[in-house]
């Protein structure tokens, strides 16, 4: 492997290693949270010191009456149960029947998966009149109608009375609507929709879970925005809102209303959940959005989403809701979604288990790079061959005034023998678009969750072996072996290509052999805790690269009569000199040494 191919690998795992590390708060990002949460809560204390008074219960209604704590009402379809609370007719807990949390996959309890329960959660209308603003989470309200998928509450006030209505559709929608009926006093232009919720722990690496979780939310305008996933923030809309999700890692709740969300009065607020919080360890973060509603006829509707975080789930709305999956940005996201997202589909809903068909898809994805690989071994072996007059060259001007003149000559070494050293660099840097979309796609990829393969008992988390009873700092309380594996193939194609390597030929140069083999064992530490079927990924991706260049090397390209075709080529070369052409690069470099000569006698004189 020559210095140029060496480069682009260490490049690789440096763009690696920023990708595991970037969304890792800094100390100062910390602080800084830490100091707009105080911030937020101190303009939040003025707010509510000079805001309007809430309207008394004995001054609001005639027969609505603030409750302590309401009755709980059930409705249900084939994916969803909701349960809804009589005291601010709210929808309180949300279970998805198809699925487990971690918890209890591992236990083998057949319990439906809690996005947030009791407490956990409100959807409480904000609304202002001229004897100041009703806040109906506190009250309680009557069910006047139930069915075994629909809920409808009614809560009477001086002003009007409030109706909201729950209906299951299919799968998992749930419709909402808020109506006004004999309004006598709500100014309804200032109503707000305020939606909370506390989203429950429910993957193995909690900390995973919480580093991507966060409120995304689709403009009309500018498309997706979304909230910090790493700190505590606060966001006013700054144009209309068409739709918003508070998203975890493989599960969301979106609410989308029939007219868009008014920028005008519309927030959002993600919070962290720190180490000392009654919180900290059974919810994801705090969830909040103030949403300014578009009353038609003194109604507004809504459609609710609770649901997995599957592409073709979310796609099937074609609302834009995929958007929120984390597939990586620009290119890295087309190569997911128009590759490797349709071919991983493709195998998946034909049937084949989920680990068969990461296998199925390396195997495509390699073999289509095959022509690259082909190129970037038969340059390392050129190269290879090169060496020794490379490092001749590199004894014969030694001192760096002479560098113009060594590169020169390298130059037309190269072009003479048909060798580049840009040949083995460039294949390398064609393939690095889809190594590092891989590297998002895995970890968001809904069809992983909790889908075994051969020991690991799920592919969207790390596959232990070994727990220990204590945390190693930058390492965990385990050992994943997809990930040694990973790093073994890692370290045993670094050996392989070590005789390609150049060692350094001036004083302070690293050595590049050094650096290739201590990038194995940093892999060891950045992947321990990431998606077995990441690491088994490029596991399998490294092992047939090397049983490639094999194959390669055995059976396709003879060393020695590549050596002999590249003599013929430079002394056809030397015998013709006139039919030599150069190239413009090299005639920049002879225009750049005859500039430096010139330099050099003008200091002469």
């Amino acid at each position: 492997m020559d210095r140029n191919s060496t480069i682009g690998l260490v490049l690789i795992g440096l763009i690696i290693t920023v990708f595991s590390v970037m969304n890792q708060p800094s100390e100062a990002e910390l602080k800084a949270a830490q100091q707009k949460e105080a911030t937020v809560a101190q303009k939040k204390a003025v707010k509510k010191k000079n805001a309007v008074a809430p309207i008394p219960a004995n001054q609001a209604t005639a027969t609505t009456k603030i409750a302590a704590k309401g009755s709980i009402s059930k409705i249900e379809n084939d994916k969803l149960l909701i349960e809804l609370n009589s005291k601010g007719g709210i929808v309180s807990a949300v279970y998805l029947k198809n699925y487990k949390s971690y918890k209890d996959f591992d236990a083998k309890k057949d319990a439906a998966l809690c996005l947030f329960k009791e407490g956990d959660a409100y959807n409480q209308l904000i609304l202002s009149s001229t004897r100041g603003k009703l806040f109906t989470k506190n009250y309680l309200f009557e069910l006047v109608s139930k069915t075994a998928n629909s809920a409808v509450f009614e809560a009477k006030f001086a002003q009007g009375t409030i109706r909201q209505s729950y209906k299951l559709n299919e799968g998992h929608d749930l419709d909402y609507t808020v109506e006004i009926l004999d309004n006598k006093g709500f100014i309804l232009d200032n109503t707000l929709l305020n939606w909370k919720a506390d989203l429950r722990k429910t993957e193995r690496l909690f900390s995973e879970q919480r580093r991507v979780s966060t409120i995304c939310y689709e403009q009309t305008e500018n498309g997706l925005d979304y909230l910090s996933e790493t700190a505590s923030e606060a966001k006013k809309a700054e144009e209309d809102i068409k739709w918003v999700a508070f998203k975890q890692s493989y599960f969301s709740s979106i609410l989308k209303p029939e007219q868009a969300f008014q920028a005008n009065g519309t927030k959002f607020y993600i919070q962290n959940f720190k180490e000392g919080h009654p919180q900290a360890w059974t919810h994801l973060k705090g969830y909040s959005a103030n949403l300014a509603l578009n009353f038609q006829d003194n109604k507004a509707k809504f459609n609710w989403f609770f649901g997995p975080n599957d592409f073709e789930v979310l796609k099937s709305y074609d609302s834009g809701y995929d958007d929120i999956l984390n597939f990586g940005w620009g290119l890295f996201r087309w190569i997911n979604l128009y590759a490797v997202q349709p071919i991983f589909n493709l195998l998946v809903d034909n049937g084949m288990a989920v680990g068969w068909a990461i296998l199925v898809l390396t195997l495509i994805i390699k073999t289509i790079l095959m022509p690259v690989q082909w190129k970037m071994f038969v340059s390392s072996v050129k190269m290879r061959i090169l060496k020794p007059e490379v490092d001749a060259l590199t004894a014969k001007y030694p001192k760096q005034e002479d560098a113009m003149k060594k590169q020169m000559e390298m130059m037309a070494l190269y072009r003479e023998s048909g060798a580049s050293p840009l040949a083995g660099c460039l294949p390398m840097l064609l393939q690095m678009p889809i190594l590092l979309a891989v590297f998002r796609f895995f970890p968001a990829a809904f069809e992983l969750r909790q889908k075994g393969f051969l020991w690991a008992e799920d592919l969207s988390s790390f596959d232990s072996i070994l727990d220990f009873s204590f945390h190693i700092p930058f390492y965990g309380d385990h050992i994943s072996l997809f990930t040694l594996l990973m790093a073994g193939t890692t370290l045993a194609y670094t050996y392989m290509n070590s005789g390609n390597m150049q060692t350094p030929q001036q004083p302070g140069m690293p050595d590049m052999r050094v650096i290739m083999y201590i990038f194995p064992f940093m892999m060891i530490f950045f992947f321990n805790n990431y998606s077995a079927g990441l690491s088994y990924y490029y596991f399998i991706s490294t092992l047939l690269s090397i049983l490639m260049m094999v194959a390669i090397k055995r059976f396709f390209v003879d060393e020695e009569k590549l050596k002999v075709k590249m003599a013929e080529r430079k002394a056809n070369s030397a015998a013709n000199p006139k039919a030599k052409k150069k190239s413009r690069f090299q005639e920049k470099l002879e225009e750049m040494q005859r500039q430096q000569q010139e330099m050099l006698k003008n200091r002469k004189k």
